[in-house]
């Protein structure tokens, strides 16, 4: 178990938590720092990957293991860091090193920052009328089924568990 990469990958995440509302604030600063953080966590993540590939769950732990996949999902104006950890967390999975669930979720982010329709449905794109809106889905009609192949609630269903309570 590789510890001190572990604690950085963590500590990474949880900076990354504590400045994500900065990133969608309407203040220009926030929104730098934002960009800022997470270009140096992109940055930092390409020379982690070259060193040691995926930070893998029994290499570092499972919640360094997510703090990794976090960081790539928020590098979204490095498009080759998230190319990188997609093609190396494909093979985690192959290897059943990594989870199928989150490499869903990444491989819909890099498809919708390359401009394609995204697969399960895991990227939204705005709010309609108090709902989250993904993004264009290929073969919608699918989307759901492919969300259970890799253990993603139906859509419909995730919205309703994370929507705010509505008072009457």
């Amino acid at each position: 178990m590789n510890e001190k990469l572990a604690q950085e990958l963590v500590a990474m995440a949880e900076a990354d938590h504590a400045a994500v509302r900065k990133g969608l604030s309407d203040d220009f600063a926030e929104q730098l720092e934002w960009r800022r953080l997470t270009a140096e966590h992109g940055d930092r993540l390409m020379r982690i990957m070259d060193e040691h590939g995926w930070p893998v769950a029994d290499e570092v732990g499972a919640e360094a293991a997510r703090a990794a996949w976090l960081i790539a999902q928020h590098a979204d104006r490095q498009l080759e860091v998230q190319r990188r950890a997609l093609r190396l967390m494909e093979r985690a999975v192959a290897e059943g090193r990594a989870g199928v669930r989150e490499l869903a979720f990444l491989r819909d982010r890099v498809r919708v920052n390359e401009g394609r329709p995204q697969l399960y449905g895991t990227q939204i794109a705005g709010v309609r009328d108090g709902a989250p809106v993904p993004w264009p889905c290929e073969d919608p009609e699918r989307m759901d089924a492919r969300r259970a192949e890799v253990g993603i609630l139906p859509f419909a269903e995730h919205v309703a568990r994370h929507a705010p309570e509505r008072k009457s």
